[in-house]
């Protein structure tokens, strides 16, 4: 299964090889309807720009708006768990593809990586995975630059501390609302490897 998973995103490298411009999700809520939950609801954790106030939680802007729409479906219906569930309970779907949009048209920050060294091992096992241990490499679905597709997340820039996070709860099975693929990978990452991808890709612009 992981197999054919990896096939089928290195089928579409041409397609990840290049920055995924995005699209807008519709049809969504008014802009003064977005704006208002950003400032009185998402600001708090994600900042108005969607750049995150804390590396705790995830960097917002430039995300794919149907990944995000996604990701707020299922924070709401209950098909992921987080402390999400509570503040996407009563959105609507055009609230929610009016955020996505709002949030996938802001411009992508990066940081340079604390631990130069460290993402050193991250780029080689981002981009090349380890033959060893049966790891494939996270370029093969997220794209060389880690810019994803509109099924998967835009990595780029993300918070080292956010990604780790995600990449332990794919290996406990904590989250299960995604490609079962992760689940597989995530387990074979040693904690140096967890950390250096992280710390890699949070790096990248």
């Amino acid at each position: 299964m992981r197999l054919v998973a990896i096939l089928t995103c290195a089928a579409t490298g041409a397609l990840l090889a290049a920055p995924t411009f995005a699209n807008e999700v519709k049809p969504a809520a008014d802009a003064k309807r977005v704006k208002e939950l950003v400032a009185g609801r998402c600001s708090l954790c994600h900042g108005m720009e969607g750049e995150s106030a804390s590396p705790v939680f995830p960097r917002l802007a430039a995300q794919h708006p149907e990944y995000m729409a996604k990701q707020l479906k299922d924070f709401r219906d209950g098909r992921r768990k987080g402390t999400m569930n509570e503040m996407a309970a009563d959105l609507k779907e055009e609230e929610i593809n009016g955020l996505a949009n709002y949030f996938g048209a802001k411009p992508a920050k990066s940081k340079r990586p604390g631990d130069t060294d460290l993402a050193g091992v991250g780029k080689y096992v981002y981009d090349k995975g380890n033959k060893y241990t049966g790891v494939a490499s996270c370029a093969s679905c997220h794209g060389p630059k880690a810019y994803g597709t509109v099924q998967l997340p835009r990595l780029a820039g993300q918070n080292a501390h956010y990604l780790e996070t995600q990449l332990k709860e794919f290996n406990q099975r904590a989250r299960t609302n995604d490609n079962a693929v992760m689940h597989a990978i995530a387990s074979k990452l040693t904690e140096l490897e967890t950390a250096a991808v992280a710390m890699y890709i949070s790096g990248l612009e």
